[in-house]
Order: C-alpha cells, then sequence, then structure tokens
C-alpha cells in the first residue's frame, strides 16, 4: 500500500485518525498504541503478508537482546557480548535477504560454477528496520534508552509513516511523544499542517517525479545510443526524479505522522543547493547520513586517529552506504565515488583551498548528477551510454520539429530526427 493510493488516502489513513483518537479520547492509551501497531501491521502485509512473520521476528528478537542489554548494563556488567550478538543477527537476516543472490551471481561469474540464485524476494523497508533497530541497540548499550515494554518497542519499528522510506528513527526522539498527555487530544493545528505537507509530498511524487521517470526511464531502458542532450535530459531527469520522489515520500510521512502529533524527524535540506560533497550529505537523507556517522564513523575511529585512518574510515562509511542500498555493483561504485569526493573534500580543506561559491556549487552539482547515473544505471553499459552521450561521443541531435527554426545549427554537426524515441 503507497501513500500516493486511493486505498490508503480514503480508506486506511481515515480508519486508523478515526480509531487512534476515539480510544485516546475514552483513555484508553494502551489500547490507543495497539491500534496503531496492528494498523502498521496490516499496512506492511498489504505487500505481501507472507513476510509479517520475519518483521515480527526480527523485533521480537530485538526486543530481547535490547532487554538482556539492559539488565547487564543495569547490573554494571556491560553487555557487549549481546550487543555484538544483536548486531550480527541484523546484519545477517539483512545479509541473507538482500544479497545472497548477488554474491551467488559473483561466486558463478568468478569460479565459472553454476549455482543455482535463491530469486529471494526482498522483504518490504528490511533496509531501514534493520538499521533503526542496531541504532535501538547501540543507544540502549551506550545507556541512551531503556524500553520494558513490548508494545511501545512494537510500535517505536512498525509505525507505519516511517516504515516504508525512512526516515530512520532514533527510539528516544520517538516514543516520548507517544506518552506525551497533549497527544492523546487531536490538534487542528497539526493536523493542517500534516494535510498540507502531505498535499506538498504527493504533488512531489505524483506530478514532479513521475513525469521526470518517464524520461529517465526512455533514456536508462528503452534507448540504445543517446545524443548529447538526450544524455543530458535523461540523467538531469533521474537526478530530479529521485529526489522529489524521496522527498515528497518523506513530506508525506512527515505529514501523516502529524496528524497523530508525532513529529518525524526532517530528511531533507535542499541538497541540490550543496557547495561541497560534505554539504550534500548534511542535505540529503540526514537520518541516513546521521546513522552511518554516528553508528559507523564514529566506533572505526572518526577523525580521532591519523589521518590515513580518518580518510579510510571516510571511505568506508560511504562504500558500506552504497552497498547498503543495493545489491549491485552500481550501487558499490556509486559508494566508491562518494567516498573518494569526501576524502578529495577533507584533504582539500586542510590544505587550506577554497573555491568560489558558483563554482563549486556548479562541480558539486555535476558531480552528483553523474554518481545519480551508476545509482540508476541496471550495469556498467548503461552507465556508459549515458556518460558516453553526455560527453558528446553519441552526436548532438534535437526534435524533427525544432528543424526549421533551427536548421542553421546543421553547419555545426547537429542533427534533427527523432529524440529519446520520439519525433
Amino acid at each position: 500500500m503507497l501513500f500516493n493510493s486511493d486505498e490508503f488516502i480514503f480508506l486506511f489513513l481515515p480508519i486508523m485518525f478515526i480509531g487512534y483518537f476515539y480510544l485516546t479520547s475514552k483513555k484508553l492509551i494502551l489500547g490507543s498504541k495497539i491500534w496503531l501497531v496492528a494498523g502498521s501491521l496490516f499496512f506492511y502485509s498489504w505487500w505481501n503478508i507472507i513476510y509479517l512473520p520475519l518483521f515480527l521476528f526480527s523485533i521480537f528478537v530485538n526486543f530481547f537482546i535490547g532487554q538482556k542489554i539492559n539488565l547487564k548494563i543495569a547490573e554494571s556488567r556491560g553487555g557487549k557480548i549481546y550487543l555484538i550478538t544483536g548486531i550480527v543477527f541484523n546484519i545477517l537476516l539483512l545479509a541473507f535477504y538482500k544479497y545472497t543472490d548477488f554474491l551467488i551471481e559473483n561466486y558463478n561469474g568468478i569460479f565459472g560454477s553454476d549455482v543455482p540464485l535463491q530469486n529471494i524476494i526482498l522483504p518490504l523497508g528490511i533496509s531501514f528496520f534493520t538499521f533503526t533497530q542496531i541504532a535501538y541497540l547501540v543507544d540502549s548499550y551506550k545507556g541512551y534508552v531503556k524500553e520494558t515494554k513490548l508494545i511501545n518497542y512494537l510500535l517505536f519499528v512498525t509505525y507505519f509513516p516511517h516504515l516504508l522510506a525512512d526516515p530512520i528513527l532514533h527510539h528516544s526522539e520517538m516514543m516520548p511523544q507517544f506518552d506525551y498527555i497533549k497527544n492523546y487530544v487531536k490538534n487542528y493545528k497539526n493536523i493542517a499542517i500534516g494535510l498540507f505537507l502531505f498535499s506538498i509530498g504527493l504533488f512531489k511524487k505524483v506530478v514532479i517525479a513521475d513525469t521526470f521517470s518517464t524520461w529517465a526511464n526512455a533514456g536508462f531502458d528503452t534507448a540504445i545510443t543517446l545524443n548529447f542532450f538526450e544524455a543530458w535530459a535523461t540523467s538531469l531527469s533521474y537526478t530530479f526524479q529521485l529526489y522529489f520522489d524521496f522527498s515528497g515520500y518523506t513530506d508525506m510521512a512527515i505529514g501523516i505522522s502529524l496528524f497523530f502529533n508525532i513529529k518525524l524527524p526532517i530528511n531533507f535540506n535542499s541538497p541540490y543547493q550543496a557547495l561541497d560533497i560534505q554539504d550534500f550529505w548534511r542535505r540529503w537523507h540526514i537520518t541516513l547520513s546521521r546513522f552511518l556517522r554516528d553508528y559507523i564513523y564514529i566506533p572505526l575511529g572518526g577523525n580521532r586517529l591519523s589521518k590515513l585512518r580518518t580518510y579510510s574510515n571516510l571511505f568506508a562509511v560511504f562504500l558500506i552506504g552504497g552497498i547498503w542500498h543495493g545489491a549491485s555493483w552500481m550501487f558499490v561504485i556509486w559508494g566508491a565515488m562518494h567516498g573518494f569526493a569526501i576524502v578529495i573534500h577533507r584533504i582539500w580543506n586542510e590544505l587550506g583551498f577554497k573555491l568560489n561559491k558558483y563554482l563549486a556549487w556548479f562541480i558539486t552539482f555535476n558531480f552528483i548528477n553523474i554518481t545519480w547515473i551508476f545509482f540508476r544505471a541496471k550495469d556498467l553499459a548503461s552507465a556508459e551510454k549515458v556518460l558516453s552521450g553526455m560527453f558528446g561521443f553519441g552526436g548532438i541531435a534535437l526534435p524533427q520539429f525544432l528543424a526549421l527554426k533551427l536548421a542553421f545549427l546543421t553547419k555545426y554537426g547537429v542533427t534533427f530526427g527523432t529524440w529519446l524515441g520520439k519525433d
């Protein structure tokens, strides 16, 4: 069930809203939480109920391990072994469902074997709820959170506005809101703001992102070759499709959550205005950047060790971020490119170099635009098709309907004909 689907907008969301505030009005707070959990599990099961037991298994195991960690902390006996066990459990679960076929394909390619693919269907939201629960375990180990009620933990993980596509949540920023007494009453200001944000997000997704996707799909998936303008139209279309799709979905999630007086963290802050790669990652997918910083970069040593170690930590974080996005060498390449870029940026700053802000923006935006090609392309050949066109190796052509008005361009090598499969 998608946020922009009719069944969500006209059935699921109104029913959840009415039922929740009916229960809170009767002071049935536990019942209202159970209502949200039940509705969220129904929302998750709508896509494929076969993975509901896996989802619940992951939640129960992490809650049990979190309880053990809290017990050991209370006894001043650490609990590190439980933390390690929990992290390994989550990573193995994610790796099995997301990377098994990827590993088999590469094994077959390297050794010439014929191990059959398992054709495992990726469970909905597994990347997001895995990171959310790892963050919970680490925060429990550090003594930041202590959750003793299973229903609260279930609500924290399953809460449907964030379940499909972020933001990645922290227990400490979410659960106190569900126990704040003023949040049990309908807040018409929050409802109005939520409706506005949901509408903005819906417009971003349905009108802008889906329109750009038509051009991006034509260039990446349909066209055999791309000329200069086609290639740039393809890459820029995907760059803006991705932003408006992801940002729109996050806006819808924040808006929906405000209906229930719950504030989700901001996830985007005009990322394409960034003046360098570090600035971009402070603006793009903010909760993922926060997770990578707090739960991978800092534990690896951050910038507390040698410069070489700092550079390797930075590169490793973005490589892991690339792999987390999907089981493909394209994501590995994308992550590595950002890793190299962030290291170069760090060295550049350490040397005291500066760029004009307009030039800095131009370089940053075009780097992002080019790296998104690898994020979108299904293989290297597809990426090469777009890149070669962008750098002029596919020639320069314009749509046929411009031929009469721009005929003088033919002497400069410009041709006229079909453009992304259309005249």
